[in-house]
């Protein structure tokens, strides 16, 4: 196996722990992830299908967001999701993600 092929399959490996990490903590809003990392599970479903669309690949991001969230997002926004605070919404538009 090639020093490429195993970065890739390091890299994979990575992806699916994080995803992993994410789904066991459901807790965790994505506004509090953008305040504080700058991305959400979100961006990851986008930068997922744009590495698709870069490949080649048609993956829509109602696709990329079941495989990133593990269910059709509008269920887990109705199961997980909570109202943002005015605190969370604040910083989330200080942080110039609105």
């Amino acid at each position: 196996m090639s020093e490429l092929e195993t970065d890739v399959e390091l890299e994979a490996a990575v992806f699916r722990r994080l995803l992993q990490h994410l789904d066991s903590r459901k807790d965790v809003q994505n506004i509090e992830l953008m305040n504080l990392a700058g991305f959400c599970r979100n961006c990851l479903s986008k930068w997922y299908v744009a590495a698709a669309a870069e490949s080649g690949r048609d993956i829509d991001l109602s696709q990329a967001r079941e495989m990133v969230y593990g269910m059709p997002y509008v269920e887990w926004k109705a199961k997980y999701q909570t109202e943002a605070t005015a605190e969370q919404k604040a910083a989330f538009d200080a942080g110039g993600h609105g």
